[in-house]
């Protein structure tokens, strides 16, 4: 059985996002994304590591 590709998060560097568990974070922004460990910078909550395979972070256009 052949191995799985990496994960990649579709995310940037400076996009705005929202946790969709916590929105009384308010909106964060990606301030790097090296595969699924996506750090934010949320408006009330600070910086945050999240693991992108596991939450699906709803990005704001």
């Amino acid at each position: 059985m052949p191995a799985a590709p990496p994960f990649r998060s579709f995310l940037e560097p400076g996009q705005f996002v929202l946790h969709p568990d916590h929105p009384e974070w308010g909106r964060g922004q990606v301030q790097s994304a090296i595969g699924h460990r996506v750090t934010v910078n949320f408006e009330h909550q600070g910086k945050m590591l999240i693991d992108a395979s596991i939450v699906a972070l709803t990005i704001l256009s």
